[in-house]
């Protein structure tokens, strides 16, 4: 791209139910494309996924264990397991 314009990922992990991170991926979409029903292109063209825990390969789970971690700590809530692992 001769405009200095190159491909980035922006991760985001979040710790949810699967309703609340459907809602957040729909809060996102929002805020990359406030009016879906604008002239193309889009001026950032962007593009979102959504995986579960379930769906990611181990190496990335591991990348959000902090996030577990944290979330034991300030809710005290010891259900919160990491997947096992195969």
């Amino acid at each position: 791209m001769s405009d200095g314009k190159m491909l980035w990922e922006i991760k985001l992990g979040v710790l949810a139910t699967e309703a609340e991170a459907k809602q957040l991926t729909d809060q996102i979409c929002h805020l990359l494309c406030p009016n879906p029903d604008h002239t193309p292109p889009c001026p950032i063209p962007w593009a979102i996924g959504l995986d579960s825990e379930s769906e990611m390969e181990p190496e990335r789970q591991e990348q959000y264990e902090d996030i577990r971690e944290q979330y034991r700590i300030e809710s005290g809530d010891t259900a919160i397991r990491p997947p096992d692992k195969p």
